[in-house]
C-alpha cells in the first residue's frame, strides 16, 4: 500500500475526522491541530499496517490523539495571547449574517462542552459523527449499553443546558 492510496482511503472521510475534532477541543484552531496530527499518526499506521474499516479507524486515532492532547496541557503552562494581534485584519463584507448564523452553532458548541466528557464524547460519536454505539464502544473500550446510556443523558442535558442559554440571553 502506497501513501497515495492512504490518500484515496482517508481524504474521503476528512469532515468526519474534522467534524469529531471541532468537539473534541475547544477552539477552531485546536480542531485544525488535531486533524492534522489525526492524519499524521493515521499515515504513520497506514505504512504499517492498512485497516479494515477506515473511518472508525481514523475516529478512533483522532480521539486517542485528542485525549493525549488535554494531558500534555494540562502540565504545560498557560500561554499569553498577544491582545492586539489580528486588529489589522479587516472584516469580511456582510460579518452581520456570519454571526447570526453562527449563534445557534456555537451555542450548541458551548452547552456541549458543559456537558462531562464521556458523554460529550458519546455525543459525538453517535451524532454528529455517525458511528453505531458498537463502533464507540469499541473505540473507547466501554461497553455498548454504556455508550447508550451516556448518549441519552448527554442528550437530556445538552437539551436543558441550551435551553437555560436560550433562556438566559432573552432576559
Amino acid at each position: 500500500m502506497t501513501d497515495e492510496d492512504f490518500l484515496r482511503a482517508t481524504l474521503g472521510h476528512l469532515d468526519l475526522v474534522h467534524s469529531l475534532a471541532r468537539r473534541l477541543m475547544p477552539s477552531r484552531e485546536a480542531a485544525e491541530d488535531l486533524v492534522q496530527e489525526t492524519y499524521l499518526r493515521a499515515l504513520q499506521g497506514w505504512r504499517k499496517q492498512p485497516p479494515d474499516a477506515v473511518a472508525p479507524w481514523l475516529a478512533t486515532i483522532c480521539l486517542n490523539t485528542g485525549r493525549s492532547t488535554f494531558r500534555r496541557a494540562a502540565v504545560r503552562p498557560v500561554e499569553i495571547l498577544d491582545a492586539d494581534a489580528g486588529r489589522d485584519v479587516s472584516a469580511p463584507a456582510d460579518v452581520e449574517r456570519q454571526v447570526i448564523g453562527r449563534l445557534d452553532a456555537e451555542a450548541v458548541h458551548r452547552a456541549l462542552w458543559r456537558l462531562p466528557e464521556a458523554q460529550r464524547e458519546a455525543i459525538t460519536l453517535m451524532d454528529l459523527c455517525g458511528f453505531t454505539a458498537a463502533e464507540v464502544a469499541e473505540m473507547i473500550g466501554s461497553p455498548r449499553g454504556t455508550v447508550l446510556a451516556r448518549v441519552h443523558r448527554g442528550h437530556k442535558a445538552l437539551a436543558e443546558l441550551v435551553r437555560e442559554e436560550v433562556y438566559d440571553s432573552d432576559a
